[in-house]
């Protein structure tokens, strides 16, 4: 990977007019059918009509996008909210439905992660949100995506979520905000 393609910067990103784009990085990071493809397009395009929502692309000097995140201030009326709220209630943490920041979607294109770009994506749009907490739903096993939201302080506050049409089990997870840095190690 050449200098201009290794570097990538950090910043707003009008994801309606990049949709595809991020979908492109989506469907390689989290192995996405072209029929999931084009269900979730239109389900972003919809996400970015709530008030609220912003969304962050991590770009190369070339302009390719090869990181996104996206979210908004939680609303129980959301589908979303509908199909976790009964797992956090069981738990005694359905509150943090409310005055939460939700994280929609966080991906990162394989050649480019380990490198932080994910952790500056999610620590970029919260620094951005007035609300004091920030939830996401997460697949539920050990993964690198887990281990880098509980690195920034997200704890399990449900497990086995069951989502219609997934496969696999989520854990919905939540953090105070604002996110914590990691220390400096003089490196």
């Amino acid at each position: 990977m050449d200098d201009a393609e290794s570097h990538v910067m950090i910043g707003p990103v009008d994801l309606a007019a990049r949709v595809d784009d991020a979908l492109a990085v989506q469907a390689i990071a989290f192995g996405l059918s072209e029929d999931e493809v084009v269900v979730r397009r239109h389900i972003v395009l919809r996400h970015l009509q709530n008030p609220g929502a912003r969304a962050y692309g991590a770009t190369t000097a070339s302009g390719r996008l090869v990181g996104f995140v996206y979210g908004m201030p939680n609303d129980r009326a959301h589908w979303w909210s509908s199909i976790v709220e009964p797992y956090l209630r069981t738990n005694g943490t359905a509150d943090w439905l409310d005055d939460s920041f939700v994280i929609t979607e966080l991906h990162v294109h394989p050649g480019h992660q380990g490198r932080g770009v994910g952790r500056e994506l999610i620590t970029t749009i919260t620094d951005q949100s007035k609300l004091p907490r920030s939830i996401l739903s997460a697949i539920d096993t050990e993964s690198p995506a887990r281990g880098l939201y509980r690195s920034l302080g997200y704890v399990d506050l449900a497990r086995q979520v069951h989502f219609p049409s997934a496969p696999r089990p989520y854990a919905v997870m939540g953090a105070p905000l604002p996110l914590p840095r990691r220390a400096a190690t003089g490196n």
